[in-house]
């Protein structure tokens, strides 16, 4: 294989979509180191595994000799990326803006190569433009081509407001890798309409375009919805060892293999070869062990990989509670529903993923499978809540 054709085949694993990829080919045949850029909003304070789908692959760049520009936008964070979104979101403040972005700084370095990543802020020249240079910007697009984005589109057709600053966030992030002068632009499937606004913006600013390589979307714990904080379903990379580890063996047999994909750095043979040993009869357990261990190794060290497996076989697989769990006290004279206790115990997300988890047989009270989904703890009860094989929570309700 050719040294082209292995740099090709690392990129496009677990790609989406690359844009365009004949450009994609000329750019690595001129030998040079490309400038590789993704941004990332500060808009929470630690990153979960969902974000590092996209680091993982700016450090496959890097091993291919490639320059990453690590974009934290600290400015366009304070508009409030609207990907995606039913209403106007809310800006962050300044404070909130930089604080974020300090950890962030912490915890990229934990897959990216210090010597190869150039951090950058787009701050730093968003800050430097005047009224007239903004209204400069925007006079580059149309609002016919904003409504293009299906976001915009939906909530203008149902009557939603769409504030005026919104438009801007494309233009900006596009406006970003003209001051880069970025090659290549990392995003997830929900971002192409950014993306290739940055294409547009460089093919009028006379500079060649980058090519937009775009990412799936990781779906978290439940294998559903995309993995997010607010969701609940999330495995932050600064958790401890024990928790990330008890997360990831969690996951469904299925989920696991996506998993393998978008967040190993296993090559695609061994996973392949996983994979029919499973089809062949290997417990998926065993499996996920190494999923589990390699991402905590990543993240911690091998010593803490090791450990939390030994801590989870001895807590989980024989059978045992956790010799600690939170407590809950909750105060209800007619008694609670399960349910509702399960929320309030931290233990599901909202009711209806407790409904969803009484029916597939992941709740138990005191070590008992529940299957009525209307089970009600009366008052004065006193339980040991379980979801799953990890999740447990000592409950009181009170009169």
């Amino acid at each position: 294989m050719s040294q082209l054709s292995e740099s090709l085949s690392i990129i496009y694993r677990g790609a989406e979509e690359i844009l365009r990829e004949e450009e994609l080919v000329k750019k690595l045949e001129t030998g040079r180191p490309l400038r590789v850029k993704a941004g990332f909003d500060p808009t929470a304070p630690d990153l979960h595994l969902g974000h590092t789908v996209l680091i993982n692959k700016l450090r496959q760049f890097q091993d291919l000799g490639h320059h990453v520009l690590f974009l934290i936008g600290d400015f366009t964070a304070m508009i409030g990326d609207p990907t995606g979104k039913t209403a106007t979101r809310p800006p962050l403040t300044p404070t909130e803006v930089a604080q974020n972005a300090e950890t962030y700084q912490e915890q990229i370095f934990k897959i990216l190569d210090r010597n190869q990543t150039e951090v950058v802020f787009n701050s730093t020249w968003m800050s430097k433009l005047d009224a007239a240079d903004m209204i400069q910007l925007a006079a580059r697009q149309t609002v016919a081509r904003m409504l293009e984005r299906d976001d915009f589109h939906k909530r203008y057709q149902s009557g939603q407001s769409i504030a005026i600053h919104e438009f801007l966030y494309p233009l900006i992030q596009g406006y970003d890798s003209v001051i880069l002068q970025a090659d290549v632009e990392l995003g997830g499937t929900d971002q192409k309409f950014n993306l290739l606004m940055g294409r547009e913006l460089q093919r009028q600013y006379g500079q060649e375009q980058q090519v937009v390589l775009t990412m799936p979307l990781l779906e978290g714990l439940d294998g559903v919805q995309k993995m997010s904080k607010s969701l609940g379903n999330y495995i932050g990379i600064d958790e401890p060892p024990d928790e990330m580890f008890g997360k990831l063996m969690s996951i469904s047999d299925e989920l696991m293999w996506r998993y393998f994909n978008l967040l190993s750095f296993k090559p695609a043979g061994e996973i392949e070869a996983l994979r029919t040993a499973v089809n062949e009869g290997a417990n998926p357990r065993d499996v996920k062990f190494e999923l589990a261990e390699e991402i905590v190794r990543r993240f911690h060290s091998r010593e803490a990989a090791s450990q939390a497996r030994d801590s989870f076989i001895a807590r989980f697989q024989k059978g045992a509670r956790p010799e600690e769990m939170p407590e809950y006290r909750i105060s209800s004279a007619e008694g609670l529903p399960l349910v509702q206790a399960l929320k309030q115990a931290g233990l599901v997300a909202s009711t209806s993923e407790g409904y969803r988890m009484i029916k597939q047989g992941a709740v138990k009270i005191d070590g008992i499978k529940v299957e009525d989904r209307g089970r009600m703890l009366e008052p004065g009860a006193q339980a040991v809540l379980q979801v799953g094989k990890r999740r447990f929570a000592k409950v009181t309700i009170t009169n």
